[in-house]
């Protein structure tokens, strides 16, 4: 027969969360906070992962889908734990701006604004990448504060909403959506 494991614990019926390592914080604490919004962000590219037809463009989600654990790991450190956890380098910023130039490459950019919804998965891309600037806020507190030392965070999120947002107007072009819908509509011309 099977054994049985518990979907819960309890720790955290009272409002607290462990920390990786030692201490434990309110769930509201701004650690809490960071790795949720990374977590959300994970979330949305993964929703926008399993609605995108290019295999490319979900390889590459999948990749950032990962480091994105290696980056709430670290953020959920305690203090004298996070050079343990630390995922994030330079490197996977160069990676992220190679693959933003890459498929930047393939598109061209839009001239104004652009209202998001011109194909499924573009819309999911540009829901994680507003989503990854929520969370580039509030890893930049905890930078700003002191918190978290590894400033490679704050450069791979930054860099991260930059190609989600070429990766969803690509997306929507090969969804058939030539040029993005503008945010701002034309004035009409008096007959």
């Amino acid at each position: 027969m099977k054994k049985k494991f518990p979907w819960y614990t309890g720790a955290g019926d009272d409002g607290s969360t462990g920390l990786l390592g030692q201490g434990r914080v309110p769930k509201y604490h701004d650690q809490p906070e960071a790795f949720g919004a990374v977590d959300e962000a994970s979330c949305f590219i993964g929703a926008a992962r399993a609605a995108v037809d290019d295999a490319e463009v979900g390889e590459a989600l999948l990749r950032i889908q990962r480091d994105l654990y290696a980056m709430m790991a670290e953020l959920a450190a305690g203090a004298s734990e996070q050079e343990r956890f630390r995922g994030i380098t330079d490197a996977h910023v160069t990676w992220l701006s190679a693959q933003t130039d890459r498929f930047g490459e393939r598109v061209q950019m839009p001239r104004e604004f652009v209202v998001p919804g011109d194909s499924s998965a573009g819309a999911w891309l540009d829901v994680a990448r507003t989503v990854t600037r929520r969370a580039e806020r509030r890893v930049a507190r905890l930078v700003d504060d002191g918190t978290v030392q590894n400033r490679a965070i704050l450069g791979y999120l930054n860099r991260l909403s930059s190609l989600l947002f070429v990766l969803a107007r690509h997306t929507d072009a090969l969804a058939g959506k030539g040029s993005p819908t503008p945010a701002k509509t034309r004035p009409r011309k008096k007959r």
